[in-house]
């Protein structure tokens, strides 16, 4: 049908489904990124063969190939941070391209990847974050299972700053209840160490109490948060959760679970903890990302200086 991966040369199909299980199999990519690198290539290989209808395999693709693909997405309109990922994506697979002997040069290394304006994120004061918690928290008062675990969510996300697939991604074995730490598997693969504080521990108890026990079944495995069949907690369900109990604080804004995670490493950093011990809770490979956090800080004091000093 047009538009699908039938519609490209075989060469380009192929490829593009060897690419896909490198990704997964030996990259260790997650699905959400494989599936989102998949989509970046395919694009461009269907502006390719738009634009040059003789194409039968890689060799031809090169740098003003590239160039052309992106200048055409820009001029739709594609979102700067976008562009960043899919020149990403596709310097990835032409990497890959000729270290696997499908090409003869790389011309994604000649790709100059456009520069994402860095927003600061949105995130709670450190008093609305405690509001957002203690509403999950009148919920789970009569033991409903679901309104255990809710909590349970909300204040797993708050007081570790994992991401929501890392939270999903929680098995029983997961928890050392007695250091209060959670051994996390993140991107890449790559396995944490996160602690969380008391009021996490009892939420965590109460729900292995009153709640796990009245959902699990014979799809629950090892799965330490489960959804209301039994299965493990999906990511959506996390999702509507957060932006459910974070939109009953007046005056908070619209977040979800990546916005409780900004919260958590902002608050960190203003009660003084050091940079790179908050990458090392959020699991960063680089410091850079972690100083994104340090611009929000300093963003929030120019914020209430210019609100309050009389000469701002």
């Amino acid at each position: 049908m047009p538009g699908s991966d039938e519609s490209l040369p075989v060469p380009l199909r192929e490829a593009l489904q060897a690419f896909g299980e490198h990704l997964e199999l030996e990259g260790g990519r997650s699905r959400h990124t494989v599936r989102a690198y998949l989509g970046d290539v395919r694009s461009l290989f269907r502006h390719w063969c738009g634009a040059e209808p003789a194409v039968t395999g890689l060799d031809g693709l090169t740098v003003q190939v590239l160039r052309s693909w992106l200048a055409a997405q820009s001029g739709a309109g594609v979102a700067r941070t976008t562009l960043a990922r899919r020149t990403a994506a596709v310097r990835s697979f032409t990497a890959w391209a000729l270290r696997t002997g499908r090409t003869t040069s790389d011309p994604g290394t000649r790709l100059a990847s456009p520069r994402a304006h860095r927003t600061l994120p949105a995130v709670l004061r450190p008093d609305q974050a405690a509001q957002a918690v203690d509403a999950a928290a009148l919920g789970a008062e009569q033991h409903d299972p679901q309104a255990l675990r809710d909590h349970l969510v909300m204040e797993l996300l708050y007081a570790t700053g994992i991401r929501v697939g890392e939270l999903c991604g929680l098995d029983l074995e997961s928890v050392d209840a007695e250091r209060r730490v959670l051994r996390v598997l993140g991107k890449g693969g790559t396995e944490r160490s996160v602690p969380y504080g008391v009021p996490a521990a009892r939420a965590l108890d109460a729900w292995l109490q009153h709640g796990r026990p009245h959902l699990a079944g014979p799809r629950s495995g090892a799965a330490l948060l489960l959804g209301a069949r039994g299965g493990r907690l999906d990511q959506r369900a996390v999702r509507r959760t957060v932006h459910q109990v974070v939109g009953t604080v007046p005056g908070a804004p619209d977040l979800g679970p990546h916005g409780l995670r900004h919260s958590a490493a902002t608050h960190l950093l203003e009660g003084g903890a050091d940079l790179r011990v908050v990458q090392e809770l959020l699991g960063h490979s680089t410091l850079a990302t972690t100083q994104l956090y340090t611009h929000v800080s300093v963003g929030r004091l120019r914020a209430v200086h210019e609100q309050a000093h009389p000469r701002a």
